[in-house]
């Protein structure tokens, strides 16, 4: 098997040129025998790295005894998930997914489902953000606000409106009777790494408490872990009303979940809303051996140790770079380099060089590492970048 061949049966929607056949720590290896340092983690989901053995072997236990019975039953992994994302997020229910699209797409079902039981003439009406990404189902792409995503697409959902991120005054102007929700991501990844400023994040949630509008945060990219909290919106000191979660929720596993207040999640009823395949006990083994691999190595604390050290090297590129490199910006381990020339140029070159880069839009290179990476893979990172640049 070859590329020629990959590209004869997959619709073409990624350009794909690389074969990766194995991954060890925070390095894959294609099927030629290169090995690649990581600095994406496949879009920052394999926060524990690749091959880990206690996470491989809690997924093995878990083949051997049950991998799926639908939704019509409980099992005890996704039980235990539940648990421990309750006490993660301070939420008090979950509902299990297979991806973050999906999760976007329940939590605009539950917060017009809230706003129909208060009003049933509600138009559930949604304020979300431009440059913003929450997925490319239909539901998910009517909240993100990047048009040349949604305008091959449309008619999409209605009812959405699209407000400047950290500009407050912009989604006040945005709110009518009819407003249900606002989305945002806690840390804008897709649309250039963008961390959301303490005064509009504040802002939002007392003018949703003000006028009874439900703050939705989407932190599929920035959450469990990636920035130094399990959750970026602790931060800030303050509450969601729902939050979505996926990628590392699962480190490489697909799941992703929505989590509500009680108040707000006893909207839905059975019919409601449902998946065949989503929080089943594969999955939700997966979400628990994080939960404890995370508490027993102490990654939160490593993530914000070697995050100051990965700031630290790219501010000396930028300094040595000072006409290609413009900012640096982000929170963590989820940084963005924003550059005068073609990331995807830049992450081409250092992809032939045995570095995996990923871009964010046009001229952001995103920095969005395995959590379990040491300062000696920063150097080479950095070795690598200085040279093409």
């Amino acid at each position: 098997m070859d590329l020629q061949e990959a590209d004869k049966h997959f619709i073409h929607t990624y350009n794909r040129n690389v074969i990766f056949t194995k991954g060890e720590g925070v390095y894959l290896f294609d099927d030629k025998g290169n090995k690649y340092l990581d600095m994406g983690a496949g879009i920052a989901v394999s926060a524990l790295g690749y091959s880990n053995d206690e996470f491989k072997q809690a997924l093995k236990d878990q083949i051997d005894d049950l991998i799926h019975v639908s939704n019509l039953y409980y099992t005890m992994p996704a039980i235990k998930a539940s648990k421990y994302i309750s006490d993660a997020t301070g939420l008090d229910k979950v509902f299990f997914t297979n991806s973050g699209t999906e999760a976007i797409e329940g939590a605009i079902k539950l917060a017009r489902k809230y706003a129909y039981l208060k009003n049933k003439d509600s138009r559930g009406e949604i304020i979300a953000m431009n440059h913003s990404f929450h997925g490319r189902s239909m539901g998910a792409l009517s909240v993100t606000g990047t048009k040349h995503y949604r305008e091959p697409f449309e008619p999409l959902i209605g009812g959405v409106k699209f407000a400047e991120y950290n500009d407050i005054e912009s989604v006040k102007a945005l709110v009518t009777d009819d407003t249900c929700a606002i989305i945002l991501e806690t840390l804008q990844g897709e649309g250039g790494i963008h961390p959301a400023d303490n005064e509009f994040i504040t802002g939002l949630r007392k003018l949703c408490d003000d006028n009874d509008i439900l703050l939705i945060l989407d932190e599929i990219q920035c959450g469990m872990g990636r920035t130094g909290k399990i959750f970026t919106y602790k931060y800030y000191g303050i509450m969601p009303d729902i939050l979505t979660c996926a990628k590392a929720l699962g480190c490489g596993v697909p799941v992703g979940a929505f989590v509500a207040s009680k108040k707000i999640a006893d909207a839905m009823i059975p019919g409601d809303h449902g998946t065949t395949y989503g929080g089943n006990p594969l999955a939700t083994a997966a979400i628990c051996k994080v939960f404890e691999i995370y508490e027993k190595e102490g990654i939160l604390n490593h993530v914000n140790e070697i995050a100051s050290y990965l700031v630290k090297r790219l501010g000396e590129l930028k300094e040595r770079h000072k006409d290609i490199i413009k900012d640096i910006r982000g929170l963590g381990l989820m940084q963005g380099m924003e550059i005068s020339v073609s990331a995807a140029d830049i992450v081409a070159d250092a992809l032939k060089k045995g570095l995996i880069l990923i871009s964010a839009g046009t001229n952001v290179i995103r920095f969005v590492p395995p959590l379990i990476i040491e300062k000696e893979h920063v150097d080479r990172m950095y070795e690598i970048l200085d040279g093409i640049l």
